[in-house]
């Protein structure tokens, strides 16, 4: 189709997909010591005298290590002197060196042993007695559990202040990571358009996308994936039981990939076949809204506002302006990085200003009941001179990706 819907196949699509990750430049050892250095200056400001990161992506993005969250302890102190120390399992010691980035002394418990203790032993090792220590936020509750009786003196407070407090900025090479990864995700939303025909279902599409961000040179491939047919579009984040694509139905898709830890998310929304005027209507909506909520994203601007902006427009078209349906029930946007969600959130009453390398969401999409939904979710990053798009919006219902008519 001359609009980049339909008339092609999964097979010649793949075949036409190539490795786009060459020249991409990981995190270097130099931006790691700068997270830790800001997140020491933030402490010190705050009076804090340690913070703890659990293994997730709070160790990884302040020491480069990649480890996933478990029933063990592991993970590092970062004191507010900018020091580090790692507290590992024992058996674990010989991998966790291969993962380890930044340099520092690993501390390691056997499994009769108490992490917790030995957590407190490292305190007091560095003549910190009592005194606020914060603890990551990702911890699970046990963790928390476990090193606040273990360490009675202490008072443990949420590390977001300072976790987020670094990372809800993100560097130029964070960005340019990110980009690429968007990059990716897009050319798989346009060829996976093309492979659409009646009759096929939501596993051949899901697994299409995940096989085309592995040809682009994503070995985990989709980091997640959501598709939704006709009325099943309603619902934000899927179905139980899914149904097939039929002519003229409504087409969700909304999926991501994994680069250098940074995660991509674009959603497209757009008609196999030809579209009703209900179609049209509520896609148009959809295009104004998303265009109201980058409009407010201003360096300076709350992210409530950009929330309250997009909501505006909505009521103004007979829609709900709160939450409520027919209208947008989530909201507006959520922050992205290590993180699929993570600080800044674009929701009423968020009095966060928007600031310089800021990276959110732009997804203001309407749900109507017993009909279909349309969000349209492209990302932006706030400049010095406002925000900029990662990705181009989609252009119009009858030529959502912008191609050239002839």
């Amino acid at each position: 189709m001359k609009n980049g819907i339909g008339g092609s196949t999964a097979q010649i699509e793949l075949d036409k997909i190539t490795n786009r990750t060459q020249g991409v430049q990981p995190i270097q050892l130099e931006e790691y010591l700068a997270r830790i250095k800001k997140a020491g200056l933030l402490m010190q400001n705050q009076n804090i005298k340690a913070i703890y990161l659990n293994a997730g992506t709070n160790l990884y993005y302040f020491t480069g290590t990649k480890w996933n969250a478990s029933e063990r302890m592991i993970g590092a102190l970062l004191y507010a002197d900018g020091s580090l120390e790692y507290i590992v399992p024992k058996f674990e010691e010989g991998t966790f060196k291969k993962y380890q980035k930044v340099a520092a002394t690993i501390n390691c418990w056997e499994e009769h042993e108490s992490p917790y203790a030995l957590m407190g032993n490292l305190l007091k090792n560095k003549n910190i007695l009592e005194g606020t220590i914060a603890l990551d936020e990702s911890a699970a509750y046990f963790l928390v559990d476990g090193v606040t009786k273990a360490n009675p003196t202490y008072t443990f407070i949420n590390a977001q202040p300072i976790t987020t407090g670094c990372r809800i900025q993100k560097s130029v090479n964070e960005i340019a990571i990110i980009q690429r990864a968007k990059d990716i995700t897009m050319e798989v939303h346009r060829a996976v358009a093309r492979i659409l025909r009646p009759g096929i279902s939501v596993k051949e599409v899901t697994e299409f996308i995940n096989n085309a961000h592995i040809k682009a040179g994503i070995p985990s491939g989709s980091y997640f994936c959501i598709v939704l047919f006709s009325d099943d579009s309603q619902y934000p984040h899927g179905v139980t039981v899914p149904q097939d694509l039929k002519e003229n139905d409504i087409v969700l898709v909304d999926t991501g990939c994994q680069l250098e830890g940074y995660l991509s998310d674009i959603t497209r929304t757009y008609v196999y076949g030809t579209p009703t005027e209900r179609h049209r209507e509520i896609w148009n909506l959809e295009k104004q809204t998303q265009q109201a909520a980058f409009n407010a994203a201003q360096i300076g601007a709350t992210c409530g506002s950009v929330d309250d902006a997009a909501r505006s427009v909505l009521a103004t078209a007979g829609l709900s302006g709160d939450y409520q349906l027919p209208g947008l029930p989530h909201r507006v946007g959520h922050g992205t990085g290590l993180d699929i969600h993570e600080h800044p959130y674009l929701v009423r009453g968020n009095t966060t200003t928007l600031q310089e390398g800021m990276v959110v969401s732009n997804e203001p999409m309407i749900c109507i009941p017993g009909e279909f939904g349309i969000r349209h979710e492209d990302h932006f990053y706030m400049t010095k001179d406002g925000p900029k798009w990662f990705t181009t919006p989609m252009y119009s219902i009858d030529n959502p990706f912008g191609y050239e008519q002839n």
